[in-house]
């Protein structure tokens, strides 16, 4: 880094391609009626993965906090996807459960997802997905605070 520029903008780079990845995600959930955000698909991926996970573990696999997981599952609720119900041993905490309708919204927009995924990996080999997460994991590290 020392011989290139000292302030290069990668956040920039960044937030362009999140921005315009969830732009397509969002034109391809709403061409198939589907009303879902790519937040909220992430959690729907998770518990469809391990259904009846508590809010924390949703939070620690999808790399979001805590009180955003919470506000999402609240939507996913509402919108009849998933459903909390209390821990028998401890009664203050929940675990997430997608319904019959979040299964059934989950199915329907898997194909979609795969065709996005593909999408943004056209022209792109194994390797350089493999150097991407790299990367990505490196500009983590520097940024994450130690404690």
């Amino acid at each position: 880094m020392a011989k290139r520029q000292s302030a290069k903008n990668f956040g920039a780079y960044i937030d362009r391609t999140i921005k315009i990845i969830r732009q397509n995600y969002l034109k391809a959930f709403k061409e198939i009626n589907v009303d879902l955000t790519t937040e909220q698909w992430v959690l729907l991926d998770s518990l469809h993965q391990s259904d009846g996970i508590s809010q924390n573990e949703l939070a620690n696999g999808s790399f979001k906090n805590a009180p955003t997981v919470s506000r999402i599952v609240d939507l996913l609720c509402k919108k009849g996807l998933t459903e909390r119900k209390r821990f028998e041993s401890d009664k203050r905490r929940y675990k997430v459960f997608l319904t019959k309708k979040g299964k059934d919204t989950y199915k329907k927009t898997k194909p979609v997802v795969v065709k996005l995924r593909k999408k943004g990996w056209k022209n792109l080999t194994d390797e350089d997905y493999d150097f991407f997460l790299r990367i990505m994991n490196q500009i983590f590290e520097n940024f994450e605070e130690k404690k």
